[in-house]
């Protein structure tokens, strides 16, 4: 629950109680205020984006007039901060979305630190593929932070999306270059010298030979998911579908859709993909 109509009746709960809990914002308001329809919004707004970080209290100053006698308030719209039962901050009279943003970042944690939070507790479970859409949400939440380019070259490492994992790390500045960049590098370069799979292989160098063999691309697509290298399996997949969209009775095409739907609908690589089968298709 991230907003709540406040009465007399259960202001103590969702004011004053919650406040110990996390910051509330209370917004006295009124029809008959322009101004406060113009704020009701942007309120609203935050309060979904920031996910539940604080309560936004909804007060019509009409309906409820001893509350705002209570709470002190002189004209409309005013909008308190309340933490541990104390106005920590606040505001009278129409405020840009700019201006409320910044008096909450003064006493919130931003809305994508959250996700950080949740991303990395997925990486402490070695779940990757859940953790990469997080983090590279984050990562251009963030204002791409070089250490959240790091956790995201990290996961995509994890995943075998080596040339992906390569672009990212490249995009960290000499001076960010820590010791989590270090360690994620070093684990590029292991992966980049591990032998692949002996089938993979053999399927590489006959493929070598026979680049358009609608078999060899297939069967090399399905070693290669199995594998983990999701782009390549998807780019052989899609050079089959090109010339035969019901290959094997439409396994290929199956393949193809199960290899999306494992990424998730946010993945840029499934993106990217569902993207050129579209293109495909019409």
């Amino acid at each position: 629950m991230h907003i709540i109509d406040v009465t007399l009746d259960n202001a103590q709960q969702y004011v004053i109680d919650e406040s110990f809990k996390r910051p509330v914002l209370v917004d006295f308001w009124a029809d008959w205020c322009g101004p406060c329809k113009t704020l009701m919004p942007i309120l609203e707004k935050l309060a979904e984006e920031y996910n539940g970080q604080f309560l936004l209290a909804r007060v019509n100053a009409d309906d409820q007039q001893m509350l705002a006698s209570q709470f002190g308030v002189r004209s409309l719209p005013t909008v308190m901060l309340i933490k541990d039962g104390q106005p920590l901050d606040g505001f009278t009279g129409a405020q840009s979305e700019v201006q409320v943003r910044d008096m909450l970042a003064q006493h919130l944690p931003k809305a994508w630190e959250a996700d950080l939070q949740e991303a990395q507790a997925l990486l402490e479970n070695e779940d990757f593929s859940a953790a990469l859409p997080v983090l590279q949400r984050v990562y251009e939440e963030s204002g791409q932070q070089p250490q959240i380019a790091c956790l995201v070259a990290m996961a995509q490492v994890e995943l075998n999306r080596l040339d992906e994992a390569e672009r990212m790390l490249a995009t960290v500045k000499l001076a960010d270059q820590d010791t989590l960049y270090e360690q994620v590098k070093a684990k590029l370069e292991l992966k980049r010298q591990a032998a692949k799979n002996p089938e993979i292989e053999a399927l590489e160098t006959e493929l070598e030979n026979d680049p358009e063999s609608l078999p060899l691309n297939y069967k090399l697509a399905v070693q290669y998911h199995q594998e983990g290298y999701q782009r390549e399996a998807l780019e052989c997949l899609m050079v089959v579908l090109r010339k035969d969209l019901a290959y094997e009775e439409g396994a290929a095409r199956k393949t193809f859709n199960d290899i999306l739907a494992a990424l998730g609908k946010g993945d840029p690589l499934a993106i990217e993909y569902q993207r050129k089968l579209f293109t495909l298709l019409y």
